[in-house]
């Protein structure tokens, strides 16, 4: 795929739509069933889902057009209230139990993940402080050390949700960051080697991330129990042939596959829609990372280039990890896929983030 620098902008557009309708497409046809069984409506999850598109399309137009350089001023401030929201989880008050974690803030009507906050305020810090630090980024005290230390709160905050993926996905959103600010190799890989132990302590000090890795790789000795999830994805993407079973028809996401709607979507999209639905849905998210490594090589500034960088890996980072879960390539983790997957937070973020993506393009374009 050949993507002119000034056919990007519009690309963009467009990709983030399509991915967008996807989504509806599949939100509705993975949950109607389980709608009318829950609470008598098949619409139910599809009005919930457009509402939240609607919102996110909102959010997108207007970052679109709302000047990159002015989260300069909001890098700190931002940092600050997504640790302050991410405290709040865990006040009674304010925090939501659902499936055994506390990710989500509700107030009155209104829930949302301030994790998917979070991940914004921790790349537009970064872009900032490694843009502030470009004449001293081969230094380890001002080129590692504040880039570790200071995003660290809110890492640890995620991870007692607890949510590791998400964790996970921001730490190597800050390790990508800083690899293309400059920072030296000589500095990340001995970080990097160093945090090994963490990790797994992380993953074998705790017994339900250790069943997942157990069960990663070997599901099909536990079909029926903790297998069953992954063992109904594959089933379900082995269904879909070359062409699928056709919209609406897939068996699996009738009560066989838990959160089709949700993390599991993919799984969905390769029964349905078969081998070339799946090649159309890696084509766009290609597309979307064309796109944005474009906005970043045309921002004029350093600070448009990292952030571009840091966004678009959010998203096609976070794709990549949940189409490898679906398919069995990765030990299960609840990540929803980008503008795809049922969730208000994240798609109103996710598009958000495509908005400022494009007007650093924009930007660059006119400079």
């Amino acid at each position: 795929m050949i993507i002119r620098f000034k056919d990007t902008d519009r690309v963009l557009i467009l990709t983030t739509l399509f991915l967008v309708v996807a989504g509806i497409m599949m939100v509705y046809s993975t949950s109607y069933i389980m709608a009318m069984e829950r609470f008598k409506d098949e619409y139910f999850f599809l009005k919930r889902h457009l509402s939240f598109t609607l919102i996110g399309l909102a959010g997108f137009f207007i970052t679109m057009h709302v000047p990159y350089r002015a989260y300069k001023k909001m890098a700190y401030p931002l940092l600050v209230a997504a640790t302050i929201l991410l405290s709040l989880v865990f006040v009674d008050v304010f925090g939501v139990d659902a499936g055994g974690a506390r990710r989500w803030l509700e107030f009155g009507s209104v829930r949302f993940q301030p994790s998917e906050l979070a991940k914004v305020a921790v790349v537009i810090f970064l872009a900032y402080s490694l843009e502030a630090k470009r004449d001293k980024i081969k230094t380890f005290s001002l080129g590692v050390v504040p880039h570790i230390l200071i995003p660290a709160l809110p890492i640890v905050l995620i991870l007692l949700e607890p949510d590791f993926g998400t964790s996970m996905v921001i730490t190597a959103v800050i390790f990508l960051m800083m690899f293309i600010a400059g920072v030296r190799i000589t500095h990340l890989v001995p970080l990097g080697v160093m945090s090994l132990p963490l990790i797994y302590y992380l993953v074998a000090g705790t017994a339900y991330r250790m069943r997942r890795i157990l069960i990663f790789l070997n599901p099909w000795k536990d079909p029926t129990g903790e297998g069953f999830q992954i063992v109904q994805s594959l089933i379900a993407i082995g269904s879909g042939g070359l062409y699928g079973v056709g919209f609406g028809e897939g068996r699996q996401k009738l009560f066989y596959l838990p959160e089709a709607h949700t993390d599991f979507i993919f799984s969905v999209i390769g029964e349905e829609f078969g081998i070339i639905g799946v090649l159309l849905v890696f084509i766009l998210y290609l597309s979307f990372l064309l796109c944005g490594v474009r906005a970043a090589w045309k921002s004029p500034d350093l600070f448009g280039t990292y952030l571009a960088s840091g966004l678009t890996s959010l998203i096609v980072l976070q794709a990549v990890i949940n189409v490898g879960i679906v398919m069995g390539l990765l030990p299960p983790k609840g990540l929803p896929l980008p503008f795809i997957s049922y969730g208000g937070t994240s798609l109103v973020v996710n598009m958000a983030m495509a908005g400022i993506v494009l007007n650093i393009y924009k930007k660059g374009c006119e400079g």
